[in-house]
């Protein structure tokens, strides 16, 4: 939790100086865009870390967290001499942020379906004396944290999107992808809480359609 808690300093205080590089929020290039998505996600696993106490989410997160901010690093990916803001698009600023922000908790929601997976595998097999199952959160908590990691991520890009309505460009493709993102996972929360659908379902659904919603980044 100290280290976790350490590299969301550090990362906020890295986006604060590419903030006051740009002149504007720093969502323009590729490292930004993980530098942002690993705050983000290291954001919402401090907050429901400590609210649910699934503390063992971080051994899943941390990694993930790892990867964006080695990727931020490599050569090329993070512009060495951004371009200083001279217009700003009030709109865009508010859509990007609240944007790329859900999809922190969005992932994380994957991180807590990869876990109860994890957790499913185990009570099938009977390897209920290893290590990491007995540090396992319960079922209904990972279940739980899923759905509300979900919920909150749903919230945060609708909002985005409404902004991004507004913004002095049509968005292009980068907008069609993600109301088509916004929809897909509308329509799953409505399916488990109307009709209904067993967890281990809907843990692999939440982790394929994260993963191929993350084409909305290929598409900027």
């Amino acid at each position: 939790m100290a280290l976790m808690i350490l590299s969301f300093v550090s990362q906020l205080w890295a986006l604060s100086l590419r903030g006051e590089q740009r002149g504007s929020c720093p969502l323009m290039d590729t490292g930004e865009y993980c530098l942002f998505l690993s705050w983000s996600l290291t954001l919402f696993y401090l907050l429901v870390g400590s609210t649910y106490r699934v503390s063992l989410l971080g051994m899943f997160t941390a990694p993930v967290v790892t990867v964006l901010l080695l990727v931020t690093g490599l050569p090329g990916v993070l512009d060495v001499n951004p371009v200083h803001a001279n217009v700003l698009d009030y709109w865009g600023e508010v859509h990007a942020p609240l944007s790329v922000l859900s999809y922190g908790a969005l992932a994380l929601g994957a991180v807590a379906a990869v876990m109860f997976l994890v957790l499913n595998n185990f009570l099938k097999t009977g390897q209920m004396s290893s290590g990491l199952f007995q540090n396992m959160p319960p079922v209904h908590t990972l279940v739980g944290s899923m759905v509300r990691l979900t919920i909150v991520g749903l919230i945060f890009l609708t909002i985005g999107l409404v902004f991004g309505f507004f913004m002095s460009t049509d968005g292009g493709l980068h907008l069609w992808v993600a109301k088509v993102v916004w929809i897909a996972y509308l329509v799953l929360m409505a399916v488990w809480f109307i009709r209904g659908m067993t967890p281990q379902r809907m843990a692999m659904l939440l982790l394929v359609m994260f993963i191929a919603s993350l084409s909305v980044f290929a598409a900027l």
